[in-house]
């Protein structure tokens, strides 16, 4: 069972849910099922472990369909188990997650409260890095500035002196690559010119890293999103030329590899193109109608499975 969590935590990144979402379900219910026997003490806590980790996959399946309610549900669940277990390690990663669902359903605040929470847990590998990263990006937001830089700086700090190594890989785990990812998205809302220039250098790291990674490794979804934060990142320095370029990947990219965030972001970078700063341009009014049809196609039900995990 954990060679089978570990196998689809990897594959969970780059791989499509279709693939995955039935497999996860039936090992969550496997792993509740076992524990309903009799095992060893030991047994029944790993067993609790893999079964916070099953959860844990199943409240990202429905965050990335935006079934946030759902993803909630399990996240809770998965909570409990690593109570049980009491994993530290999977303590602070379910608090990863309650952190993207408050974000995700515009709880600014209280996602970045989420994130600090998380990061009482003491836990090897990259966990403290992922809740630095996530606490800065929500403060950004949330229009902290101060409070945003200075989560950056102890993502930074939590990356240099990561304690072990992840456990688990994929999804649970928290590369370099992910970190300048979502360093732009946080650079981005923090605004201003020299954090504008500071995304484009942090999100073309992150599609650098991930390119030159194994395919098994390389997250779909954060290279779709740090295209888009390229793309962004050049229409507020006045380049449209080079925001249809760094589009170009993600307008080519299949509708059913597109999550629920990717299409909020493609849905908001389309109403900034139709600012009156562009004035009605036909290249910009162009971008906008082709992101449209592209967020429209990914948002269908025919993109996505047809219901969410339970």
């Amino acid at each position: 069972m954990e060679a089978d969590v570990a196998r689809l935590a990897r594959a969970y990144v780059s791989h499509p849910l279709m693939e995955l979402y039935i497999e996860i379900k039936r090992l969550r219910d496997g792993a509740f099922e076992l524990l309903r026997g009799r095992q060893h003490p030991r047994q029944t806590a790993d067993l609790y472990v893999a079964a916070s980790r099953l959860c844990g996959l199943s409240a990202h399946v429905c965050l990335d369909l935006g079934g946030y309610d759902s993803a909630a549900t399990h996240a809770r669940t998965a909570r409990a188990c690593a109570e049980a277990a009491g994993h530290e390690g999977m303590l602070a990663w379910v608090r990863a997650v309650e952190s993207l669902i408050a974000y995700w359903t515009g709880r600014y605040e209280q996602a970045a409260r989420l994130a600090q929470a998380g990061r009482h847990h003491r836990a090897p590998g990259s966990i403290g890095a992922r809740l630095a990263s996530l606490e800065a990006r929500a403060l950004a937001i949330a229009g902290d500035r101060v409070g945003a830089v200075a989560a950056l700086a102890d993502a930074e700090r939590s990356r240099e002196a990561m304690p072990g190594h992840d456990e688990v890989p994929g999804i649970f785990a928290f590369p370099a690559a992910k970190q300048f990812a979502y360093a732009g998205t946080s650079h981005l809302a923090v605004g201003g010119r020299e954090h504008v220039q500071q995304a484009i250098v942090s999100a073309d790291s992150a599609i650098r890293l991930y390119r030159s990674a194994e395919d098994d490794d390389q997250s779909v979804g954060d290279l779709l999103a740090a295209h888009v934060d390229l793309a962004r990142g050049h229409l507020l320095l006045g380049d449209l030329d080079g925001t249809e370029a760094m589009l170009g990947f993600v307008l080519a990219s299949p509708p059913d590899r597109m999550s629920a965030s990717i299409v909020r972001r493609l849905t908001a970078l389309g109403r900034e193109l139709g600012g009156p700063q562009y004035g009605g341009a036909a290249q910009a009014a162009h971008l906008r109608e082709r992101l449209q049809h592209t967020a429209v196609l990914a948002a269908s039900p025919a993109a996505h499975p047809p219901e969410l995990p339970t």
